[in-house]
């Protein structure tokens, strides 16, 4: 009986242990995916084993209401993902800030956002399972998912797909014995700063922007003549919003005879403000020659007689305008006055001024650590690489569809917005002695999206195909 009793004993014993065993094997896979690659980093930042590589992209906005949470870019994404993790180790993917739309999701709360998120898309977030298995990849927030630095819940929720969140406003590696500063960038934009960063409640003008206007507007895009509104959150910077509205109102939205009829008018009013000087300085005397005395109607039937009628209404509307040129020109000057005080300005003078802020803020940085060799930050959607000296600024621009103002070749006509994308990659390594940044874009056309008229009004300008960034840029190689 005793014998019985101690082989029943033993045999339980070593039951337990294989389960202790398995158990901790179990914890151990699970600690060697979610943090091996990061061991990698630190190896490699010290020195250590094969150099890192670091890749960079951000301002990915996935995720929104109604129309908003279509991502025009998910089969490049997944594809790219796929890439990094086909490519050199070790690595790490670094998504400085916006890689979600949490801001343009208003019919869901909290985590509940990020979970809707993974609902309507989960072949990308699969392929971020994926690649997180042997490539570290490391998610800060922006402005748009702010909500990932204020609720920890976010943190186990995208840890279940391999994304690390780190809920800071910057971090830094480590290459060739320098430093790279990464941070998203809105918090030298004083439009989108949380003067307490982790706190849910304080937030910036730009969130009551986006939450009521561009969220109301991905809701409600399918109800319009086109998708124009999908393309509300890829407008920069924000105070361009009232520009680009009337543009897409005017050439996409407003009545076709309402349009055709205002065409002429404001086509014709360059040549009204001629001949209507032409003319005032005939009768007093100044010219003397008739030649602004223009009579189409006599020469070319009905057409003629349609734009001296054309000519005749502009004058009518020169001449009101002169004769309250003096009140307007107070008017607009004070409200521009106005908007300033409230940081408001021209959508030009906003875009080089926040450029400048920061150029600063990067200064900043080099000044107060001296080992940082490059400064990287998203948040403003133009990808550029600027040199400072033996240092770096990098923009990682967007995946979005980028819409750039172009201006028309009539004055009182909108400007119009043409569509391009720039789906950009920075990659930063140690070559030599040296730092290697290198850049890749993926290929994706635009749709014809422009109408007839909006192609009439730039033909023969071509809008920018983004700054000119080289492929290939070595800093500190000596």
């Amino acid at each position: 009986m005793n014998m019985q009793q101690n082989s029943f004993s033993w045999r339980r014993m070593a039951a337990r242990a294989c389960a202790v065993i398995f158990m901790v094997t179990a914890a151990l896979v699970v600690r060697v995916q979610s943090v091996g690659a990061g061991e990698h980093i630190a190896a490699a930042s010290a020195g250590e084993g094969p150099p890192m590589t670091y890749y960079f992209i951000s301002d990915l906005h996935i995720g929104g209401d109604g129309v908003l949470d279509r991502c025009s870019f998910e089969p490049e994404l997944i594809a790219f993902l796929k890439d990094v993790a086909a490519g050199p180790r070790p690595a790490e993917l670094i998504i400085p800030g916006d890689a979600f739309g949490l801001w343009e999701i208003t019919q869901f709360k909290d985590e509940a956002k990020m979970e809707q998120i993974i609902k309507t898309h989960p072949g990308l977030f699969a392929q971020f399972r994926d690649t997180g298995r042997s490539v570290t990849i490391t998610l800060l927030p922006g402005n748009h998912d702010y909500e990932l630095a204020c609720a920890p819940g976010f943190k186990d929720i995208l840890a279940r797909y391999n994304i690390r969140l780190e809920p800071v406003t910057h971090i830094t590696r480590r290459v060739a014995g320098r430093t790279i500063w990464i941070e998203h960038g809105n918090q030298h934009d004083a439009f989108n700063f949380f003067p307490d960063f982790g706190n849910r409640y304080a937030l910036p003008p730009g969130y009551f922007i986006t939450t009521s206007t561009v969220a109301a507007a991905g809701r409600s895009a399918e109800r319009g003549r086109s998708l124009w509104l999908n393309d509300l959150a890829s407008v920069y910077p924000t105070e361009d919003i009232p520009f680009w509205i009337w543009s897409n109102y005017f050439y996409k939205e407003m009545q076709p005879v309402l349009r055709w009829f205002l065409l002429p008018f404001l086509l014709l009013f360059t040549m009204s403000v001629i001949v209507y000087a032409g003319q005032s300085l005939q009768k007093l005397g100044i010219l003397r020659t008739k030649i602004f005395d223009l009579k189409f109607g006599s020469r070319f039937g009905l057409a003629g007689r349609l734009v001296d009628w054309v000519l005749w209404i502009n004058g009518v509307v020169i001449s009101f305008a002169l004769i309250l040129a003096i009140p307007l020109f107070l008017l607009t000057r004070d409200i521009r006055g106005a908007l300033r005080r409230y940081g408001v300005d021209m959508p030009e003078k906003v875009a080089d001024d926040k450029a400048g802020e920061y150029l600063a803020a990067a200064n900043a940085v080099f000044e107060k650590d001296p080992s940082v060799a490059l400064y990287v930050y998203g948040h403003t959607h133009v990808p550029s690489l600027q040199r400072v000296g033996p240092r770096c600024v990098i923009n990682t621009g967007t995946w979005l569809k980028r819409v750039e103002r172009t201006p028309s070749h009539f004055r009182l006509m909108p400007d119009v917005y043409f569509p391009s994308y720039q789906l950009g990659c920075f990659t930063i390594s140690r070559q030599g002695t040296g730092i290697r940044v290198g850049y890749k874009t993926i290929p994706k056309r635009v749709g014809d999206e422009l109408t007839l008229i909006e192609k009439v009004m730039i033909l023969g300008k071509h809008p920018s195909d983004g700054n000119k960034i080289p492929a290939e840029t070595i800093i500190g190689s000596k």
